[in-house]
């Protein structure tokens, strides 16, 4: 395992950020250990629903993780408003930075992730592989 520091720009897309960075690594399984920064726009899914709701101001993150894999990134992050006001949820693409994201992205050289259809939950769940050549 070795650890990618990042510093996202006022403008990038959090999550596409993220899936980009452990491709640039030609690699094809991480984690975001945390994050923090700052959001112009939150699109946060909720717990059961189908869409994601955008929180749109000046937003903290106050923690982010998640896994990332060829097959895209699963990633939770909770934000707070400009009043103290919490929310989270699982992250969905147009997370906007604002002012600045900094993150630490852990990458496994020695293990593959894919997603695929859990018949018992309904998703597309992670499975995690060793590659070739890892212990």
């Amino acid at each position: 395992m070795h650890i990618l520091p990042l510093r996202l720009p006022p403008g990038a897309d959090l999550r596409q950020a993220v899936e980009h960075a452990l491709r640039a690594q030609s690699m094809q399984a991480g984690f975001v250990l945390q994050g923090i920064g700052s959001l112009s726009v939150a699109q946060l899914r909720h717990a059961g629903a189908a869409v994601p709701k955008a929180l749109v101001g000046d937003l903290e993150i106050l923690t982010l993780a998640g896994s990332v894999g060829p097959d895209g990134a699963h990633l939770h992050m909770s934000v707070a408003n400009a009043d103290g006001r919490v929310s989270g949820g699982h992250v969905a693409a147009g997370c906007i930075v604002r002012t600045t994201a900094e993150l630490l992205l852990a990458v496994l050289p020695q293990h593959a992730f894919r997603r695929e259809h859990d018949p018992a939950t309904g998703y597309p769940e992670l499975v995690i592989s060793v590659r070739a050549g890892g212990s």
